[in-house]
């Protein structure tokens, strides 16, 4: 008997006949004008003019890095409960993907590989529901959520939940002997952020200063 192919077909959700509205945010125009001009040739998708942007199934948000300002514009997105956000970006420093899942970001895509079909791809997943994520992205998402299990069944120890992502790595960071305006460029955050951070961190674990949380996080094995 010949062997058959089959095709199964999800049934857990609807096609979508309907377009999918599309808006498109970007500080540089050429970055914007780029992913605009990959869509607008796709008949499932539907861009929205700027005045109608907050109207949208979908929010793509392009830039370069995630800085303060970006990070803004995610949380504002993350409250339009109209909305679901798509970031496109070329590159994502230390504590970044921390920062923009809690900015309520659905999927990422790297811009190097942002061609007409993984935007359409980005965005149909988007509107559907799915998360995408990079898989050496979503790697390093699960380990830090095993992390943050395995401090929850031992609550007695020290580990790494005791630090965000974004504090473990400020803190390796001047561990590596830079300072405020280094770790801001590295980090693509304002140096009163980095200042704001690390005394927090100073303050929560009530230490003297910075070669204080320093050694402190070493004895522990948090950086």
């Amino acid at each position: 008997m010949p062997a058959q192919a089959w095709t199964m077909r999800s049934t857990s959700r609807p096609e979508r006949p309907e377009r999918v509205t599309v808006g498109v945010y970007a500080a540089d125009p050429v970055l914007r004008l780029g992913v605009v001009q990959q869509l607008r040739q796709r008949p499932e998708v539907d861009l929205v003019a700027d005045l109608d942007a907050e109207l949208a199934e979908v929010s793509l948000v392009v830039v370069d890095h995630v800085d303060d300002e970006v990070a803004a514009l995610l949380d504002k997105l993350r409250h339009n409960s109209r909305t679901r956000t798509g970031l496109v970006v070329a590159t994502l420093g230390p504590g970044s993907l921390q920062r923009v899942i809690e900015c309520g970001v659905a999927a990422v895509l790297r811009r190097a590989e942002a061609d007409q079909d993984q935007l359409l791809r980005l965005v149909l997943a988007i509107a559907n529901g799915e998360g995408v994520l990079p898989g050496d992205l979503l790697g390093k998402l699960l380990t830090h959520v095993g992390s943050l299990q395995r401090s929850a069944l031992d609550p007695r120890g020290v580990s790494l939940s005791t630090l965000t992502a974004r504090e473990a790595d400020m803190l390796r960071m001047v561990s590596e002997g830079l300072d405020t305006a280094e770790i801001a460029r590295k980090t693509a955050y304002s140096e009163r952020t980095v200042k704001n951070v690390l005394h927090e961190i100073i303050t929560r674990l009530q230490l003297r200063n910075r070669a204080h949380a320093v050694g402190y996080a070493l004895r522990n094995g948090l950086i």
